[in-house]
């Protein structure tokens, strides 16, 4: 059992994590105001694998993270998503997937509460989502996977109920509450804000739990598959595709980094696809098979440390504090995609016409290579 003292650490850091006003909700996404706290080395063991063996490097760096009860006197996922997911317009409230809804945390299912909030009903608390289903490999409470907060989300209870086990995918009718959902009968496409938290956590899900293991003992393996799983109680969930591309549209945000750091905070294990997007290129995309590193990820790695570039954040027009001769410029999204690159670059300025987001500019200068994080807002 944790003794009081670290559970009031724990508390106090996450409280520091969230300022209240310093970042942007997903309706309203901000970059570059929060910092990811990876511990030095987190993901040293990863570096330089490949394939098979990228993921089961990343399996063991983050398995074996600290068990908190489903419902618990004590801290339990309740309190940790009080917290990873408030609302940084008003730490009271709590922000609801799907609906995007802030409410007061102390709506929720069970507290015999309603009444106490306007148009208050029961249908209108919210609960606990579990993003990949539970019952598609881990129905009971007692198995480690369905307490696992980073697969939590806080819910409208009835759009919860709409959702189901349903896989995500896109298509079908538009939801009367969760207005920029869609449903069909065995598919859920939740809204553009938040497509890419939805297919993160679904990923982190599949190489946690490959395998996993229940409150028996008894080993199971997620996977995506590329089809739907309608009436399916099998450890599978659908749709590969339709998620990789919800990656790519909704790049990481400054919410979902702090909720990644609040939940290690607790659990003492991360989301490596919060923390490295590119990795999900490694694993099931374009690079699969390709040694991975974290020098091709979004740390600012200056190997000189008088090379300067600003502003940072910008609208697009970026200065350097040297004329670069002779040099290449390539700049990569979050994701490891390339989106420009220039040859024999004679100048000190550069204008990029990409869209919002996080990107890696490579620069190869003097026979070196320099990785800058730039933030184009």
């Amino acid at each position: 059992m944790r003794s009081g003292l670290i559970i009031f650490t724990i508390l106090l850091f996450s409280n520091n994590i969230l300022g209240q006003g310093s970042f942007g909700p997903p309706s309203n996404p901000t970059y570059g105001n929060v910092q990811s706290d990876i511990p030095q080395e987190y993901y040293q063991d990863a570096n330089g694998t490949s394939g098979e063996d990228l993921k089961e490097a990343v399996y063991q760096i983050i398995r074996n993270h600290v068990v908190f009860p489903y419902t618990s006197s004590s801290t339990d996922t309740w309190d940790i998503l009080e917290q990873s997911d408030q609302d940084p317009a008003n730490n009271d409230n709590i922000l609801l997937i799907y609906t995007g809804r802030s409410q007061d945390k102390g709506y929720r299912d069970g507290c015999n509460c309603y009444s106490n909030y306007e148009n208050g009903t029961h249908n209108n608390s919210w609960n606990r989502e579990h993003v990949w289903p539970k019952s598609h490999g881990f129905p009971d409470q007692d198995d480690i996977a369905y307490t696992d907060v980073h697969n939590l989300k806080p819910c409208d209870r009835s759009v919860n109920s709409s959702r189901g086990t349903k896989d995500f995918d896109n298509g079908g009718s538009q939801h009367a509450e969760a207005t920029e959902c869609f449903n069909d009968s065995d598919s859920w496409e939740p809204g553009d804000s938040v497509k890419g938290d939805i297919a993160r956590i679904v990923f982190y899900m599949v190489v946690r739990y490959d395998p996993g293991y229940d409150h028996n003992n008894n080993a199971f393996d997620l996977e995506l598959v590329d089809y739907t799983t309608p009436n399916n109680t099998d450890p599978i969930l659908g749709k590969l595709s339709s998620l990789l591309q919800w990656h790519t549209d909704d790049p990481v945000d400054d919410y979902e980094i702090n909720r990644n750091s609040v939940i290690y905070s607790y659990q003492e294990n991360r989301n490596p696809f919060i923390d490295h997007p590119n990795l999900v290129n490694f694993i099931w995309g374009d690079n699969y098979g390709e040694e991975w590193n974290e020098s091709l990820s979004i740390t600012n790695l200056d190997s000189e440390d008088d090379f300067k570039i600003y502003p940072n954040p910008t609208n697009g027009e970026i200065f350097f504090n040297s004329i670069l001769n002779n040099s290449k410029i390539e700049i990569y999204s979050e994701i490891g995609k390339r989106v420009y690159d220039i040859e024999n670059f004679n100048t000190n300025k550069i204008e990029l016409l990409l869209s919002s987001g996080i990107y890696i500019m490579k620069i190869r200068k003097n026979n070196k290579i320099l990785y800058k994080k730039i933030i184009i807002n």
